[in-house]
């Protein structure tokens, strides 16, 4: 197995480290958000308060997925990543801090870091994938997008798995070893990553070749611009109900524990990843060829309804519990595909020379509609319930696919 990788083409092995990287991040990523949700909510505080301890990681992922891009392209993605871990490390060890420091305040401003860290993580890792393909130098085009749509999905939709079982560590951390230890496992765990991480990441992987100007960082591109448009308002739907609201909902309103909060938001998550590695199957055409405006706009609406057809049934009181989880199901397949595909457009769409500079400002938008979402989903949630939060919910999604008609059709 080493012999095999040593073997590799050494830009290959450096993506491999840049992925393994990703994954450990993303692994304690999720962990963290669990923590912090279910210990808050066990300490007493209100939707609202929950919310807003995540609403700084929010908002640096804003700012950071602009800088960050623009900081990608001129220092390079391995330094960028592990920027990115070293920050993860810093968040942690700002909540090792004894309880009674541990305020909304200092919470929030550890998340913040930790939102800086995840977005460098994020925006690395997957501007890396156009390096690595572009690289290969395919004569036929549809070929190599093919090959990069494969790529993207496996990526998207391993990190997604991870970032599940995170959910699923965090909420057995919580309930076996209790916060503060749970967050330092993690924090020596990373740190180890971080130091193998610095040893062995040496290649500018995505420096550009012309060094852009700060004015660069937004982009010029159409076709990026209606994307990034419509990723904001795709993961504002999803947050606006699943973020707080629904690990609130089933500790509170369906009595579930901490483990069956955390295990089922786990399962959900694994099989929204695993869905991720499946779309291109779903949504290339029969003739191999890539999807483009046409197939976005299709899936968007297919998801609109299903938000909706919960808040109908919760309405009604039609089983409360088996049709939240029968549609929670139906809506993670269909939101994998649509994550998935506009995963693929954005690289797809992206300049090969400081390709950070485009996959930053459409994860901007992406951060912009989780800083949304994740201040709704407390907000609605604490004064109107769960229902109104699917309502809003699907609005959104109808707002993406208004915007959506307007990408390029192939």
């Amino acid at each position: 197995m080493f012999t095999s990788i040593k073997s590799l083409p050494e830009q290959v092995k450096q993506y491999l480290i840049v992925t393994g990287n990703y994954w450990a991040f993303t692994l304690t990523d999720g962990a963290l958000r669990m923590l912090v949700v279910l210990h808050f909510h066990q300490l007493g505080y209100t939707p609202l308060s929950i919310a807003m301890l995540f609403l700084f990681y929010e908002i640096f992922g804003v700012v950071t997925n602009l800088v960050g891009g623009y900081l990608g392209a001129r220092l390079g993605l391995n330094k960028t990543m592990n920027i990115g871990l070293g920050l993860q490390v810093a968040a942690l060890a700002m909540l090792l801090v004894l309880s009674s420091m541990l305020t909304i305040f200092w919470v929030m401003a550890a998340q913040g870091i930790s939102g800086i860290a995840k977005d460098l993580n994020k925006m690395s890792a997957k501007s890396s994938i156009k390096m690595l393909v572009t690289s290969d130098k395919a004569d036929d085009k549809d070929k190599g997008a093919q090959q990069l749509y494969g790529w993207i999905a496996k990526l998207t939709g391993s990190k997604n798995a991870l970032k599940g079982a995170g959910f699923f560590l965090g909420g057995a951390l919580l309930s076996v070893v209790g916060f503060q230890i749970a967050i330092a496992i993690m924090a020596i765990a990373l740190t180890l990553v971080w130091v193998l991480s610095l040893l062995t990441l040496k290649r500018d992987l995505g420096k550009a070749k012309n060094k852009p100007k700060f004015s660069e960082i937004f982009s010029k591109s159409r076709s990026i611009n209606i994307l990034s448009a419509a990723r904001m308002f795709l993961f504002a739907a999803r947050d606006v109900w699943f973020v707080v609201a629904l690990p609130l909902y089933l500790g509170s309103q369906l009595g579930w524990d901490h483990y069956s909060v955390g295990g089922f938001l786990a399962l959900w998550v694994i099989a929204y990843g695993f869905v991720q590695t499946q779309a291109p199957r779903l949504t290339m055409g029969s003739d191999g060829s890539t999807p483009g405006g046409r197939q976005a706009l299709f899936w968007v609406c297919a998801l609109t309804a299903i938000p909706a057809l919960i808040a109908l049934a919760l309405s009604f009181n039609l089983s409360p519990q088996l049709s939240l989880l029968t549609g929670l199901m139906i809506f993670g397949a269909v939101f994998a595909v649509n994550s998935s595909l506009h995963s693929f457009l954005i690289v797809h769409y992206a300049s090969d020379d400081g390709v950070s500079l485009d996959v930053g400002f459409y994860y901007m938008a992406n951060a912009m509609g989780r800083l949304i979402g994740t201040v709704l989903s407390g907000y609605v949630y604490q004064v109107a319930g769960l229902e109104a939060c699917l309502w809003i919910s699907s609005a959104m999604l109808g707002m993406t696919a208004l915007i959506s008609i307007y990408l390029p059709k192939d």
